[in-house]
């Protein structure tokens, strides 16, 4: 018997028994949308993250304190990171573009009957080039803003949506803390990122936020919370990493571990990576044990098929079909139910992905090779399970089988 009877034999059995069919397929449906959708959801976090990453600004390092045993933190008593490292960090390394120092804490920013808690940010006049935040109307802060202790803020565009509504915020003044701001501009949209939602921020000069409203001011100067560098090109960032590393362990004269941490965007997309990635593994696995499962069912269903049809597999076996015959007629059988159960999971989860990538942020895209394996495997299983029933088909004495006519 060719393979075109053994298929076309197939179908008609299966199609007497639809209902059974659709429960049987139903555990590979489930599996294989379920993997497709979990590793295409899995990349679009993947691609969210690193176009958030990327947002941050152009050859972007980050400058952190953090503890060790070092002199200046012994002197200094809590963070060493000053505003004069960031200022020497720009003046004596010639890899280095821009620098621009920050201190953020919440705070209360009121207009009129408005108020909401957010994030104040005190920073440079090189924050917007540094972290690629552009200003939408007015002007950011100046040299001169800092030098002067300015009372002045820039809004991000939800906050001056927030407390304006449709008024233009320019030249108004809000409260921070109960102290008056000029606002003198207005960022450009650009939404949340792994630092926060920078539309809903407030930004007022360093030196003010450190006098009058953080406290951070020690006779060391300006104690700042991170040093935000862009390096002068892509080629310039390791160089400028190394430059950065011992300008500050000679500065502040380290006699341990050093008190600063300093990364670059490789560093950070590729930890963010590996987590997005083991954790799209990790879903893909949970989601494949769905596959297992209906390849079991097929197995059930076909071995309860193999009892039921004792009498069909007597008579054609007395007819002169060969043990060969009988068992492609069950292995198609299975394989026609595991891969139908594979195309529908494809389109199902197929679905699943587009319906996450238009109500979430996240990029997520239907992956072909997530698709390919998904099939393949559900067809691998439909073909696993299915040897052993078609193996018991096969065996089953002619004489025997007969009996139950």
């Amino acid at each position: 018997m060719d393979i075109t009877e053994s298929i076309s034999m197939a179908v008609k059995t299966l199609s007497a028994n639809r209902l059974r069919s659709l429960l049987t397929v139903l555990g590979i449906i489930i599996g294989n949308a379920s993997v497709i959708a979990m590793v295409g959801i899995g990349e679009g976090a993947q691609r969210y993250t690193t176009a958030q990453l990327q947002s941050l600004g152009p050859n972007l390092l980050f400058v952190f304190p953090s503890a060790g045993d070092a002199r200046r933190g012994a002197q200094g008593g809590g963070n060493t990171l000053m505003l004069a490292d960031a200022e020497a960090i720009v003046r004596e390394i010639p890899s280095v573009k821009e620098v621009a120092a920050q201190i953020s804490s919440q705070s209360l920013v009121t207009y009129q009957g408005n108020a909401t808690r957010t994030s104040v940010i005190g920073t440079t006049s090189a924050y917007p080039t540094v972290r690629n935040s552009p200003v939408d109307r007015g002007r950011f802060l100046t040299p001169v803003d800092v030098d002067t202790n300015g009372l002045v803020v820039v809004l991000g565009s939800q906050l001056a949506q927030d407390l304006f509504g449709n008024r233009s915020p320019m030249r108004q003044s809000v409260r921070i803390n109960n102290i008056s701001f000029e606002v003198v501009g207005v960022m450009a949209a650009k939404g949340s990122s792994g630092s926060g939602n920078q539309d809903q921020a407030a930004y007022v000069p360093i030196s003010t936020m450190s006098n009058l409203l953080a406290g951070r001011t020690s006779p060391l100067g300006i104690s700042v919370g991170a040093i935000f560098i862009s390096a002068q090109d892509e080629a310039s960032v390791d160089i400028a990493e190394y430059q950065i590393t011992n300008l500050l362990r000679l500065r502040h004269q380290s006699v341990g571990p050093d008190d600063f941490t300093v990364r670059n965007q490789s560093d950070t997309l590729e930890a963010a990576n590996n987590v997005t990635g083991a954790l799209t593994i990790l879903l893909a696995a949970t989601a494949g044990i769905s596959l297992l499962v209906g390849g079991i069912g097929i197995m059930n269903i076909m071995l309860a098929s193999v009892s039921e049809r004792t009498s069909e597999i007597g008579l054609r076996k007395a007819l002169g079909a060969s043990r060969g015959d009988i068992l492609q007629q069950f292995m198609v059988e299975a394989l026609i139910l595991a891969l139908a159960g594979g195309v529908i999971g494809t389109v199902l989860g197929s679905g699943a992905i587009v319906l996450v990538g238009m109500y979430t942020p996240l990029q997520a895209q239907a992956s072909v090779g997530a698709i390919v394996l998904a099939v393949s495997v559900s067809g691998g299983i439909g073909l696993f399970f299915g040897i052993f029933p078609a193996r018991q088909a096969a065996r089953l004495d002619p004489i025997q089988a007969l009996r139950n006519l």
